[in-house]
């Protein structure tokens, strides 16, 4: 069986990042879109926001139960689906003409689409071929692979916006997103699905996890990582705008997060294979607090824009390696599918609210300044939420309070 792990790990490998790539570059360009999507339509900026925060509720709350149909089914048909949906909803995106539309299609149908094109459902067939000490590492390989997505995208939606027009580039990334098709195939090839097995259910599994205090703390902490990281991808291009600064700062800025966070994805990867995850989780959410207090209070120009950028990269999904490892470290893999996907809902539910307050602030104050101060809270608070999670398996704690 490690036999056939290892032959298999690195063409997996490589079509797990392929999907994620898709899949979350394209998500990482919808910030772009905002200012001339609302012009144009002459939306007030919380249209926007709204629907791309529903889209972030969709894909949290859908997403456990895509996690579960890929650990109990198989990933393959879930990805599928999802990328289907992807192709809808974009096109759908661009034929909206109201607000209702845009929500149902930016928000509901990529929100759906996502849930089965990202993380938990790729980490659930990742699952079955990786041992377990190489599980953090993986993940953060495929993380990072995201944020390429995000650097490669970002540039691409930009330059194919001001020469095709916003129109045109969604139709683009509708046919774009088809490529998650026959990644998925090459990635689920030889797994098949998932026979149900006795032992625990679904339901005991998530019963348990939720009665498990360091689940708690780490969904808990998982929430202000959604909050951050949504703010600042879709409002900071327009906040540099606000401020003066042309549109290809902001534009650099997204792609230079994309780029550094390859490298920080990559490296707590590496380091949660050596190092207690809880405390790279809290260095990670204080760090980011301290970097945009920075960012506040000194001189706003194009450098400390690709400076704030470049360490936010750094910062920027380099959660997921970490909290998804922890899930499998604490539960095994049998439903990591499903307990990844209730944990990332917490995420999004933070996403949510980071987005559609980003933009209904602004309307009512004219400011984004209350939204980043709640950003460096919440960054203190999920430093102190993850400090005391218990990384053991719980396997591995009941046969200790045995002994004892």
């Amino acid at each position: 069986m490690t036999a056939q792990k290892n032959r298999s790990l690195a063409p997996a490998l490589l079509f797990a990042a392929g999907i994620v790539c898709v899949a979350m570059g394209i998500r990482h360009t919808f910030g772009l879109f905002l200012a001339p999507m609302t012009a144009d339509h002459q939306w007030g900026r919380e249209v926007f926001s709204f629907a791309i925060a529903l889209q972030n509720l969709a894909w949290g709350a859908a997403q456990p139960f895509a996690g579960l149909l890929a650990d109990r089914f198989g990933a393959k048909r879930v990805l599928w689906g999802g990328a289907v949906l992807y192709a809808l909803g974009l096109a759908g995106m661009a034929w909206a003409g109201s607000g209702t539309g845009f929500a149902a299609t930016a928000g509901l149908l990529i929100g759906l689409a996502q849930s089965g094109t990202t993380y938990s459902v790729v980490f659930s067939a990742l699952g079955r071929l990786l041992p377990a000490h190489r599980q953090s590492w993986a993940m953060g390989l495929v993380a990072a692979a995201g944020s390429f997505g995000q650097f490669l995208m970002v540039p691409v939606g930009s330059g194919l916006i001001g020469g095709i027009g916003w129109f045109s580039t969604l139709l683009v990334f509708s046919l774009a997103s088809l490529l998650i098709l026959p990644l998925g195939a090459a990635l689920t090839q030889g797994l098949g699905a998932r026979a149900a097995s006795a032992g625990q259910t679904a339901l005991e599994a998530i019963g348990e996890a939720l009665r498990e205090r360091s689940f708690v703390l780490l969904t808990v902490g998982y929430f202000v990582c959604g909050f951050q990281v949504v703010f600042i991808g879709v409002h900071l291009p327009t906040y540099l705008l606000d401020k003066g600064l042309s549109g290809n700062v902001g534009m650099t800025a997204l792609a230079l997060i994309g780029l550094f966070n390859i490298f920080g994805t990559y490296t707590v990867g590496h380091l949660g294979s050596r190092y207690p995850k809880r405390f790279l989780l809290a260095g990670i959410y204080s760090l980011r607090s301290v970097v945009i207090g920075l960012f506040l209070v000194l001189p706003l120009t194009p450098l400390s824009v690709y400076v704030f950028a470049a360490a936010m990269g750094f910062l920027w999904l380099s959660t997921v390696p970490a909290t998804n490892a922890i899930v499998a470290q604490i539960f095994g893999v049998r439903f990591l599918g499903m307990l990844s996907g209730f944990v990332f809902f917490s995420h999004q539910i933070g996403s949510f609210l980071g987005v559609w307050l980003g933009g209904r602030l602004f309307d009512a104050n004219g400011s984004y300044d209350v939204v980043w101060g709640i950003c460096i809270a919440l960054g203190g608070l999920a430093a102190l939420l993850n400090l005391p999670i218990d990384e053991r398996n719980l396997e591995i704690r009941r046969a200790a309070a045995k002994a004892a």
